[in-house]
């Protein structure tokens, strides 16, 4: 049997897009067939897709030579449609019926594996969070954020966008924007435009203390990021932190490097490990 085209599937459904899920339906077969080919090789890889709503990156992801897609959907509604595209997928599609937010996708499938999604515009963010405290479990990671949030992700320092978002996924992985996406490209269109940010995790990732502590710092910085460090970092020692790492104390968050913050981050967890000053959130 013939797999319906997706807007006729979506018709035949009724499935409309929800904004208390953040949805906003990727159709366009040539934009998805891009992401698809931007999340680089996929022979033997494990692919987990989040929020596929009615499927149609799914069938994109499927037409590569992945091992397997796993696609984690919370919606009951577009449960109907992916249980359809599964029964075209050779066993090739698992349906995950579950809240990514609240789920560890590391242990949907096996090595190697990547993550390749058009994010829920309200989940993206923590959900990134999440994947950059276990990156060394994936191998790539090719997400669809608000243009904005992508920029936040690739921002060097002395930019607006520079804050913490973009120091702890830096710390973490080779970021770049790959791809924008017009509103159009979207049923309904959303009010903004969107990229695609590539995510290569370094091979060299920071222990679990250090990543935590770069996350105390970061919060510390950026939180208050008019203040001067020696006051926004004081909680964690302030000018003598900053004098440790040869840093003024004068200066502001946004004008640090990735290299700077790891310097700091690395001796509040040094210190901390010691007993001699500050928590590390």
């Amino acid at each position: 049997m013939t797999l319906p085209s997706l807007r006729e599937t979506i018709r035949l459904h009724g499935l409309d897009a929800r904004k208390s899920f953040g949805q906003h339906f990727l159709l366009d077969p040539g934009i998805v067939a891009r992401i698809a080919a931007l999340a680089g090789d996929m022979q033997g890889r494990h692919v987990v897709e989040i929020g596929p709503g009615p499927g149609g990156l799914t069938r994109a992801l499927l037409d590569t030579p992945a091992s397997a897609v796993h696609a984690v959907e919370i919606d009951q509604r577009a449960w109907p449609l992916l249980d359809e595209l599964a029964a075209h997928a050779d066993g090739r599609l698992a349906i995950v019926r579950s809240d990514a937010l609240a789920l560890d996708c590391t242990t949907l499938c096996p090595s190697p594996r990547k993550i390749v999604a058009n994010l829920p515009y309200n989940v993206g963010t923590p959900l990134l969070i999440g994947w950059l405290r276990q990156a060394a479990s994936w191998e790539r990671m090719t997400l669809m954020f608000q243009l904005e949030v992508a920029e936040r992700i690739c921002a060097r320092p002395d930019t607006g966008a520079y804050g913490r978002l973009g120091v702890l996924a830096q710390f973490c992985a080779d970021c770049a924007v790959v791809m924008k996406v017009p509103a159009g490209a979207f049923s309904p269109p959303p009010k903004v435009e969107s990229a695609i940010v590539d995510l290569v995790p370094k091979a060299a990732q920071p222990a679990p203390g250090l990543l935590r502590a770069m996350e105390h710092v970061t919060h510390l910085a950026f939180g208050q990021r008019r203040k001067m460090l020696r006051a926004s970092l004081r909680p964690i020692g302030g000018e003598a932190l900053l004098e440790k790492a040869g840093i003024a104390p004068t200066r502001r968050a946004e004008t640090l490097s990735i290299d700077e913050f790891a310097t700091l981050a690395t001796l509040v967890w040094t210190d901390a490990a010691t007993g001699k000053s500050g928590q590390t959130g």
